[in-house]
């Protein structure tokens, strides 16, 4: 099992849109479409032509696509409710995993087959609710969404490729501390166990094949996510922001092996930001975050008496531009 051990810098550019309409004082309507990178690693074989898994060059790149209708209703001046339909589609394909062949149920559907498609359906759900004039609340659920599944993975992901996206609860808080300066508190979970090629543990691989029920995931546990934030109204005009998040990321140290493709590992997130009123129907947004390295190390479950490590560094920028009809 080999890893290249020079670090690699690779940018994502991910889109996001969303319009909204005020159909009377009661009803507001929108749409929301954002992109999601999900998994990307690419160990490139050139110098080293066997690979990390002895198969060329090995990675995967899972890309998922949201498309959110959204329609909220004012109950009373405290209130409001929400409701959101999601349909998504993703895209999956994985390279240099043949040697994994023995372990699969069906070894022509494993790797190196090119870029599958699915899609699926789910709902969100949300509230919020002010409390006097310096305290508001809310929270959300994300149902499970259920995905077709990836037929030329089926020899990959457990039941015949499926890879479903997870249900996930988020309940946040705020409270202006003075009229120019509000906290903001977020918990979030994400229930990473309902899905079985994200959760089912690499030790299934001496009990169940690849792609069956209950074959060899990822190991990811489900992740508690808390989040902090600070907000500046420096003027009528500008705000500025600075946040951090903190999770146990998801990954045992005997999951090391098969998240050398999906070294999700980060735990720290550090942000800032700010928002600026250009004109009265326009407003630029942007913000910046850092998350640094964290590793993870445990014995390769193959070969017990090698080490193996991964490790993750990420940065980020984002701009947006509000424009009010």
């Amino acid at each position: 099992m080999k890893q290249k051990p020079k670090k690699v810098i690779t940018l994502f550019a991910i889109p996001e849109f969303a319009i909204g309409h005020q159909l009377n004082d009661k009803i507001n309507i929108g749409l929301l479409v954002y992109g999601n990178g999900g998994m990307n690693t690419d160990y490139n074989a050139e110098s080293e032509p066997e690979g990390t898994f002895y198969a060329g060059t090995t990675g995967v790149d899972l890309k998922q696509m949201f498309i959110s209708p959204t329609i909220s209703y004012q109950l009373n001046e405290q209130t409001k409710v929400g409701v959101s339909p999601i349909y998504v589609v993703q895209q999956f394909k994985a390279t240099g995993l043949g040697n994994f062949a023995p372990f699969s149920q069906s070894p022509q559907a494993l790797t190196n087959n090119g870029t599958d498609t699915s899609t699926g359906l789910g709902v969100q759900v949300g509230i919020t609710q002010t409390v006097g004039t310096s305290f508001s609340w809310g929270a959300s659920y994300r149902s499970s969404v259920s995905m077709d599944e990836f037929d030329s993975y089926k020899g990959l992901f457990a039941e015949n490729g499926g890879f479903d996206l997870p249900s996930s609860i988020q309940i946040g808080a705020a409270y202006k501390l003075t009229p120019t300066n509000q906290v903001v508190f977020d918990w979030q979970k994400i229930n990473y166990s309902e899905v079985k090629s994200i959760a089912n543990p690499m030790s299934n691989l001496m009990s169940a094949p690849l792609g069956a029920s209950a074959g060899a995931g990822f190991g990811w546990e489900d992740m508690d996510i808390y989040k902090l934030g600070y907000q500046w109204q420096r003027t009528a005009k500008q705000k500025i922001r600075f946040g951090v998040s903190y999770t146990q990321q998801p990954i045992p140290s005997s999951e090391v092996l098969f998240n050398i493709l999906a070294p999700g590992v980060q735990e720290w997130h550090f942000t800032t930001g700010f928002s600026h009123k250009v004109s009265e129907k326009v407003q630029l947004n942007a913000m910046a975050f850092y998350s640094p390295a964290k590793k993870v190390s445990g014995a390769n479950f193959l070969a017990p008496n090698q080490q193996l490590s991964i490790e993750m560094q990420q940065s980020g920028v984002g701009v947006s531009i509000v424009w009010g009809i």
